[in-house]
């Protein structure tokens, strides 16, 4: 943990000077040979708007003028192009460093790996885009470290020499981050700074700092996993009600004596086993007391060692991804929301990625709104009697689900030939998806039947944006959010490059006739078109960037290639997963078949036996 020494002895300045001159460049080689790079070029990414960059450059203020350094230098602004990378001393996680940054005593941080690059990129931009620069990042590996350097973003050494690929959760990698946050918090509460920490798979919506000092007496205020309101307004949750665990993945420390002796038995516990997974080990040192409220300050119980005065953020708008993504909760008690975690889905980080993409949260490169080959999208069908009559059960869950899928799968076929990327529909659900079995909903939650669900609750979003050989799974199909024409980021150029595409009787003298050149009006296409139709028809429209079907029922008549259809219905069996969980069974899943109507009588029942519990293309 050298990288996090404080650095607070000062030594004359011609011995620093003189071993700067003896060692400097040789540790600066050193570090240019790992980063593969001798002189500086800032790469393109997205920046703020012209007026957010111009209210974010300005650096952290102070009571006299600083030169400009590395630590004080304005968000988003990059070093001097031809610049040197300063040497891996400079990214040390110092005092200095953290007093540069600090605003008001507060530092906000954040860490990761390089695998996390664009989420590190969507949380600086919120929080500045809210006026909120007293931030830090700290890199476990010096390929993140480089490029938010370029980016302006400022960032630290956290020594971790990890790897740069995704940690999956629970894996080896995923409790090594843990015990790296844990020793992080203790290396930074020693500075005297209150401390807001948070994952690097939220983003910030409203700026927490005023709320948080509203609660001055709190040595720590924490999120939860709550999915069940405790309050209806914008205060603490009451803590007497709070059953979800405490999380980790926001929360605001003040640098007080309890605090600190928390922090360190925490490390303390985390380091003892490494499968000790951080969150657990949070919630029952804080559990250890717990229950007696802090006089004058209802809102706070002791904790911990019975000193430590805890408060629990609501989760209502310290959002996880239930009360968020599926609840809308903010929005059903009119709530401003300050923050959206990522918890509470099922994709993995790909599926993180999504939820914030289907919110219109996420920052992503030009070049995602724009397609080489342009998009397709289609308006979805759902009778009434689906989505809204009789009882919400698995039975009319899985009829609603399954029309959709009917019709995503036609939609993935024309997306496929035509070499388009499919933008999906928005996903309506009966029921929502736990990791256990419910009585379709979570009691005492405000998750409305039925509810737009997020497209993890189904389909496997990971697994579509594999890259699968295509020898045995034909070619890669491309997918967006169903937010996706919504989104402020999608070029003007794209919208209006526009057909609409309407289905019609292939017997009708005015579904031949109206296939004319006149761009204004839509397109006629037959039902049950051909592959060979399909390809004929819209071969005059490549460049027309948002090709839309008015319907997907009945607009495809099926591949003539049977090497074709085999390549394709492999890839997309394995694009849909499973609903969880049917109450009171061993085994409670039932898995979506894309091509359950070619199963005369299928019905929605979880597996009997260990040996039937696998998907249907396995």
């Amino acid at each position: 943990m050298a990288a996090w020494c404080s650095g607070e002895s000062a030594k004359p300045v011609f011995v620093g000077i003189y071993g700067a001159v003896l060692g400097g460049f040789a540790v600066s080689a050193l570090f240019f040979l790992l980063s593969s790079f001798s002189s500086l070029s800032a790469p393109q990414l997205p920046l703020p708007s012209a007026a957010t960059a111009a209210a974010n450059l300005s650096a952290p203020q102070s009571t006299r003028a600083q030169p400009e350094t590395m630590y004080n230098r304005p968000i988003w602004k990059p070093p001097p192009r031809g610049a040197r990378m300063p040497p891996p001393r400079a990214f040390r996680l110092t005092r200095d460093m953290v007093r540069a940054r600090a605003r008001g005593g507060v530092i906000v941080v954040t860490f990761g790996n390089y695998a996390f690059l664009d989420f590190i990129l969507t949380w600086a931009r919120h929080l500045t885009d809210l006026g909120v620069d007293n931030l830090l990042v700290g890199a476990m590996d010096t390929k993140l470290l480089r490029e938010l350097y370029l980016r302006g973003v400022p960032v630290f050494d956290m020594g971790s020499k990890m790897a740069t690929e995704d940690a999956g959760w629970g894996s080896p990698t995923f409790h090594k981050m843990g015990r790296e946050k844990v020793l992080l918090i203790n290396a930074l509460l020693p500075f005297g700074y209150e401390l807001l920490m948070c994952d690097t798979d939220m983003v910030w919506l409203k700026n927490p700092l005023p709320y948080l000092a509203r609660y001055p007496a709190a040595d720590l205020l924490t999120s939860s996993d709550q999915v069940v309101p405790t309050v209806t307004d914008d205060s603490l949750e009451n803590w007497r009600e709070v059953t979800g665990p405490f999380n980790i993945g926001i929360f605001h420390w003040r640098p007080t004596e309890s605090a600190k002796r928390l922090a360190e038995d925490w490390k303390d516990l985390v380091l003892s086993d490494d499968l000790m997974w951080d969150q657990n080990a949070f919630n029952d040192l804080t559990h250890k007391v717990f229950g007696q409220p802090v006089e004058g300050e209802d809102d706070l119980v002791y904790s911990y060692d019975g000193k430590l005065k805890l408060g629990v953020l609501p989760a209502s708008i310290f959002c996880n991804g239930h009360t968020y993504f599926v609840q809308g909760m903010h929005q059903q008690l009119h709530l401003e929301p300050y923050a959206v975690h990522t918890t509470f889905q099922y994709a993995g980080t790909e599926g993180k990625r999504h939820r914030l993409r289907e919110a219109m949260l996420f920052i992503d490169q030009p070049s995602y709104y724009d397609s080489p080959g342009g998009f397709l999208s289609f308006k979805p069908n759902i009778p009434k009697s689906l989505l809204l009559d009789g009882a919400h059960t698995v039975e009319s869950h899985f009829a609603l689900v399954n029309y959709q899928l009917k019709q995503i799968r036609t939609a993935l076929t024309i997306a496929s030939l035509l070499k388009r990327t499919l933008v999906m529909p928005p996903l309506w659900c009966r029921l929502d998806r736990m990791w256990f079995g419910h009585p379709g909903v979570m009691e005492g939650t405000m998750t409305r039947q039925p509810f737009l669900c997020p497209m993890d609750h189904v389909f496997e979003v990971h697994v579509m944006l594999k890259d699968m050989p295509e020898k045995e799974f034909g070619p890669h199909i491309d997918f967006r959010e169903y937010s996706f024409f919504e989104n402020p980021s999608l070029p003007k150029q794209v919208k209006e490059s526009y057909l609409e595409v309407q289905l019609c009787d292939d017997h009708s003298s005015r579904c031949i006739a109206a296939n004319g050149t006149n761009n204004d009006r839509p397109l006629l296409l037959p039902r049950n078109s051909t592959e060979q139709e399909l390809l004929n028809v819209f071969s005059s429209y490549k460049n027309v960037k948002i090709i839309q079907f008015s319907s997907m029922v009945d607009a495809f008549e099926g591949f003539s290639d049977p090497d074709m259809r085999t390549k394709f219905r492999n890839r997309v069996k394995r694009y849909v997963g499973l609903w969880c969980c049917v109450q009171f069974r061993e085994i409670g899943h039932i898995y979506y078949d894309m091509y359950w109507d070619e199963k005369p009588g299928w019905k929605p029942r979880p597996p009997e036996t260990r040996e039937e519990d696998h998907p249907p293309w396995s």
